[in-house]
């Protein structure tokens, strides 16, 4: 048995987590704060289990209106999936022609853009690529040009009155890289049904580097670059508008790009290596979890760490995740726990075994558990009604059950005692009276 630390666990408040595994299995994970106590719970577990479609990478755009979730798997595809039913919209292969296996050359960067951009320079445009970028342009446009008299009359500022471009499906953009450098960027059409064909595109590639691995990767808050970094690969910054490098630093773990190639800022952080790092939203605060299950807080600004997060974990952990509104951490690794953590008391929140050894955790910010318990009132009320009828009638079953009869019963056989004895002492003093 793992060796654990043991504590109360005050609850969560409620939210949505999508945890995902070796097996390629994705688990949905929930606490709601007026039922259980904010415990997290397994609610839904998607796919079935294989050791080839292990998850290696995934990111998701939690939109109100149509979001979506991109999961990278060992075997090479690329899921698109809806993150509230499991649905899989597209499947796509990001295996190369370079005659290497997937496991050879796994997914270790995966990035859904949620950021779409038209820059057109050309009338001349006919393909669904931005002139004058390397960025693709989003597959949601097409290029529609007026014919015949239907030319005359039209006009968009900024754009030649030929080439006019219209709304015509939804689509993500998605950036990917490999352990052997190998980036791409492309517009993935996302069809109304699976039955609909889609269209593709070659994607946008480049090479990170020529020797080394990439271990991590990481896309700025605009969205405009990207970092790269690995085993024998320097830290690089890369332009996603011109695929070009424009920085790189050698042997600096923490660093600001506008310093060059000048550490400003470097600690150590236990013994085993760092597996997972995640930024606070505040810009200044990270979180590290390294090989041995430790997890701990970084103030960038002077180097100092902060404190322990209260529970060690039994493993390695592989993935941390801050949810973008309420003050809560989630941690998971080797060891199949899955921890929801208070990130200023640095305090288990709540802790749910899931079996399998963990890879990847994300948050579904627009989950409310109030909000969808409220709207299934609303939505069935006599249903509702039923329920606490229901319940009202057990309560009255509960009043008449065997045990409160037996309590009755006691104190029913206490009163007859005491008559009988009652009755007893009368007769004696009868009989005195008598002689």
């Amino acid at each position: 048995m793992p060796r654990t630390t043991t504590l109360e666990c005050p609850g969560c408040p409620s939210l949505r987590a999508l945890t995902f595994d070796v097996l390629g299995l994705v688990k949905v994970i929930e606490t709601s704060s007026k039922q259980g106590g904010g415990v997290a719970k397994v609610v839904e577990r998607w796919g079935d289990p294989d050791s080839s479609r292990c998850v290696l990478a995934a990111s998701i755009d939690d939109s109100k209106s149509d979001p979506l979730l991109a999961v990278a798997r060992k075997n090479g595809l690329i899921e698109v999936i809806n993150p509230l039913n499991g649905d899989v919209r597209v499947s796509i292969t990001n295996i190369t022609s370079d005659d290497l296996l997937p496991e050879d050359n796994a997914i270790v960067g995966l990035h859904m853009l949620k950021k779409q951009r038209l820059e057109l320079s050309s009338s001349q445009a006919r393909l669904p690529l931005c002139l004058g970028s390397r960025r693709p342009l989003p597959l949601s446009y097409k290029i529609f040009v007026p014919i015949g008299p239907l030319a005359s009359g039209f006009h968009i500022q900024g754009i030649s009155p030929l080439c006019y471009l219209i709304m015509h499906f939804k689509s993500c953009t998605l950036l990917t890289c490999t352990t052997k450098g190998h980036a791409s960027m492309r517009s993935v059409e996302i069809p109304k049904s699976p039955q609909d064909s889609i269209s593709s595109v070659p994607p946008t590639a480049w090479n990170i580097c020529a020797t080394g691995n990439i271990l991590c990767s990481k896309v700025d808050g605009n969205e405009n670059h990207a970092l790269f970094g690995g085993k024998g690969v320097e830290v690089n910054v890369w332009d996603l508008d011109t695929c070009t490098k424009i920085w790189n630093a050698k042997s600096v773990r923490l660093y600001d790009i506008s310093a060059q190639r000048r550490p400003v800022l470097s600690f150590d952080f236990r013994e085993s290596p760092i597996k997972a790092v995640a930024e606070d939203l505040d810009g200044n605060t990270i979180y590290i979890g390294n090989g041995s299950g430790d997890l701990a807080s970084v103030d960038l600004r002077t180097g100092k760490l902060l404190g322990c997060f209260l529970g060690k974990c039994s493993g390695s952990i592989r993935s941390i995740a801050r949810h973008p509104e309420l003050p809560v951490l989630a941690s998971c690794g080797l060891d199949s726990y899955l921890r929801l953590w208070d990130v200023e008391s640095r305090q288990l929140l709540s802790a749910v075994f899931l079996k399998q050894h963990l890879t990847n955790v994300v948050f579904d910010s627009n989950f409310s558990g109030e909000e969808l318990a409220a709207s299934a009132e609303v939505l069935l009320p006599s249903k509702a009604h039923d329920v606490h009828d229901t319940v009202d009638e057990d309560e009255e079953e509960e009043e008449s059950l065997p045990v409160k009869r037996k309590k009755a019963s006691k104190g029913h056989k206490a009163s007859k005692k005491l008559k009988s004895k009652k009755r007893s002492k009368n007769l004696e003093v009868k009989d005195v009276d008598v002689l």
